[in-house]
């Protein structure tokens, strides 16, 4: 391991997980990227507009904040504004995804993106664009499920950083099944989830944990399917945390309704 000045650099996950077939399939039969940073650079560009959209109607007092952060329950009511604010079990569903791609403060977005950046195009390189997709994704869907559970029902929660989490996980699975030295990745990610527990009260470890989880899982589907039949196998391993995160969110929201 290499480290990096935020995330990790893991050679032996790149070299392993972009060696071509050839079909110009990377080793886990994603195909293989011609700009492994273009997702991360898409990514991090749509995050930076809602950011800056933030920023220009209002910063933390912006009624795009209150659309667009993940509010378990609700309806509630902004005193500051004095409008009612609705949430995922009051008819505003979008913020479980919305939520992944909205910051306030610059040392937020500055230290996601930044992650991104030098984590994304590593995953992408190793697993292909559209897996990478999915594992961002999902990771970070899998990091609200868990906020919706775990958090208070009136409280806002925002961010990318589960997805980020997600992307820890599926790499250290990759450097695990490469055999390559993971002390440094092990030794970042417990720095990380140190800082997110000390600071539980202003950083949500719920997210952190809930990306992180369904990361190392979709790590094992892609890394250790069968060769044989490996994109049925993906897909059925991403499906069904799809269905878990959806079917764990629609009982938290009869609950909370």
């Amino acid at each position: 391991m290499r480290p990096a000045s935020v995330g990790f650099q893991c050679p032996s996950c790149v070299r392993e997980g972009s060696r071509s077939t050839r079909s110009g399939r990377t080793a886990y039969g994603g195909k293989r990227p011609g700009n492994a940073a273009l997702t991360s650079q898409v990514l991090i560009g749509i995050n930076v507009a809602v950011w800056l959209l933030i920023l220009a109607t209002g910063g933390g007092r912006s009624r795009v904040v209150d659309y667009l952060a993940l509010l378990p329950g609700g309806p509630a009511l902004d005193f500051s504004s004095q409008h009612i604010v609705h949430g995922v079990a009051s008819g505003a569903p979008w913020q479980l995804l919305t939520s992944m791609f909205t910051h306030v403060e610059v040392w937020h977005i500055g230290f996601n993106m930044l992650a991104l950046w030098v984590l994304g195009p590593q995953l992408e390189l190793s697993i292909g664009r559209i897996r990478f997709l999915v594992v961002y994704l999902l990771s970070g869907l899998a990091g609200s499920a868990t906020v919706m559970w775990f958090s208070a029902a009136n409280g806002q929660t925002l961010g990318a950083s589960g997805a980020i989490f997600g992307l820890m996980g599926v790499l250290l699975v990759i450097a695990v099944k490469v055999r390559g030295d993971v002390r440094g990745m092990l030794t970042w990610i417990g720095i990380n989830f140190v800082i997110t527990f000390v600071f539980a009260t202003y950083i949500s470890w719920q997210g952190h944990l809930g990306g992180f989880v369904a990361g190392v899982v979709l790590g094992l589907v892609m890394a250790y399917a069968p060769r044989p039949r490996r994109v049925v196998w993906q897909t059925a391993g991403a499906s069904a945390v799809a269905v878990l995160v959806a079917v764990a969110t629609a009982v938290r929201i009869t609950l909370l309704g």
